[in-house]
């Protein structure tokens, strides 16, 4: 059973900065792609980033340039680094697995392409 614990949510100015992680357990950490999905209430669970089995990177448009998601196989870890933040930045933010270790840039994108979750993060950015 995979185990994922998102940390590194909070308060943050418009502009600012924040560091999310997701410790993961439970299979071999590098043999899968790892997502990163938001969500605020009343909408659909939201794509943010992606990242391959090789570090191959993949972002939304809203994100594209001010977020960075890195990984670090050695402590089964993943991160999204967040800049120059927005409102609209404002939501709960999810890690996801996938059950298989195969996957295209387009299923990286898709919430069902990913089976195990994280119990999210909450990011709030003050206007």
């Amino acid at each position: 059973q995979v185990h994922l614990v998102e940390s590194g949510g909070g308060l943050v100015q418009d502009g600012g900065s924040l560091r999310l992680s997701c410790a993961a357990s439970g299979r071999t950490f590098s043999s899968y792609a790892m997502g990163w999905f938001r969500q605020t209430p009343g909408k659909e669970r939201e794509f943010v980033a992606a990242i391959g089995k090789s570090g191959d990177t993949y972002y939304a448009n809203s994100v594209q340039d001010r977020f960075n998601v890195s990984r670090d196989d050695a402590k089964s870890t993943l991160y999204l680094q967040m800049t120059s933040l927005k409102y609209e930045d404002t939501a709960i933010y999810y890690c996801a697995a996938p059950s298989l270790p195969v996957y295209t840039v387009r299923t990286l994108r898709r919430s069902n392409y990913y089976v195990y979750w994280g119990q999210g993060t909450q990011v709030t950015v003050s206007s």
